[in-house]
């Protein structure tokens, strides 16, 4: 496994000048939640078929082992806790880590939150039944040395999903003229299009680290009502489902 950083200082940076905004529902980060409260009920679904775990459950994910790798305010970290899951969030934005540990004690969640990335975990030889690459492979640098330490993190058995931005016109399009310069949705350099990542690209680092893709999702958002909703097409926002066997 390579040793330098897949860290692209410029997008922490970027994130540090928005950490305080987090929380705010109404804010700069509200595609966020709209994105998380679609996606949560997904993954416990997916989770649970996996585990074999009641979905019914009021805490379905007890006792899983979590890693939420570029946490950020702790959006996912803290719904993934609500539902029984021994939670672990990484950033390397310390700003962001400090709004999320506080965030997480005034709600009473018990969730380690942790100034590192994938690769400093796997050197430790870190695992976890579930890991959550959520919007991160699109801010990194030397992306085939992030996957390796992203699979490496997976417990033999475990589930791993991946959420990013296909690069297409199309993406191009609705996710940076769109969201940040006509709907001004996010914050202008949110993104570089240059880093969104194929699907199939993903789908080769995936396999290549002795993963499964199993499944894959999309998200459609209608730009007049902001409703979020999952979708088969994958020409925008798209989500892999992955699997481990036999271990790394």
């Amino acid at each position: 496994m390579a040793s330098s950083s897949t860290v692209d200082p410029e997008e922490v940076a970027y994130y540090h000048s928005l950490a305080g905004a987090w929380w705010d529902k109404t804010g700069k980060f509200w595609p966020l939640h709209r994105l998380n409260d679609l996606r949560v009920k997904y993954l416990r679904d997916q989770i649970c078929a996996h585990f074999d775990r009641d979905v019914s459950s009021d805490r379905p994910l007890t006792d899983l082992t979590v890693l939420d790798i570029g946490c950020g305010g702790g959006i996912l970290s803290e719904s993934m806790a609500r539902m029984g899951a021994r939670v672990t969030g990484i950033d390397v934005v310390p700003a962001s880590l400090l709004v999320a540990n506080h965030h997480s004690m005034s709600q009473k969640l018990d969730i380690e939150y942790r100034e590192s990335t994938a690769e400093e975990l796997a050197r430790d030889k870190q695992q976890y039944d579930v890991v959550l690459n959520m919007e991160v492979v699109e801010h990194v640098v030397e992306l085939p040395d992030f996957m390796q330490s992203c699979a490496l993190l997976l417990k033999p058995g475990g589930i791993t999903f991946v959420a990013t931005i296909n690069r297409n016109p199309i993406s191009w399009l609705f996710a940076i003229v769109g969201a940040e310069y006509i709907l001004r949705w996010l914050p202008r350099g949110t993104h570089r299009w240059s880093k969104f990542v194929k699907q199939e690209e993903l789908v080769k680092l995936i396999t290549k680290n002795g993963l499964q893709s199993k499944a894959k999702i999309g998200v459609r958002i209608n730009p007049f009502t902001r409703h979020f909703s999952l979708t088969s097409n994958l020409l925008v926002n798209y989500m892999i489902t992955a699997t481990s066997k036999t271990g790394i």
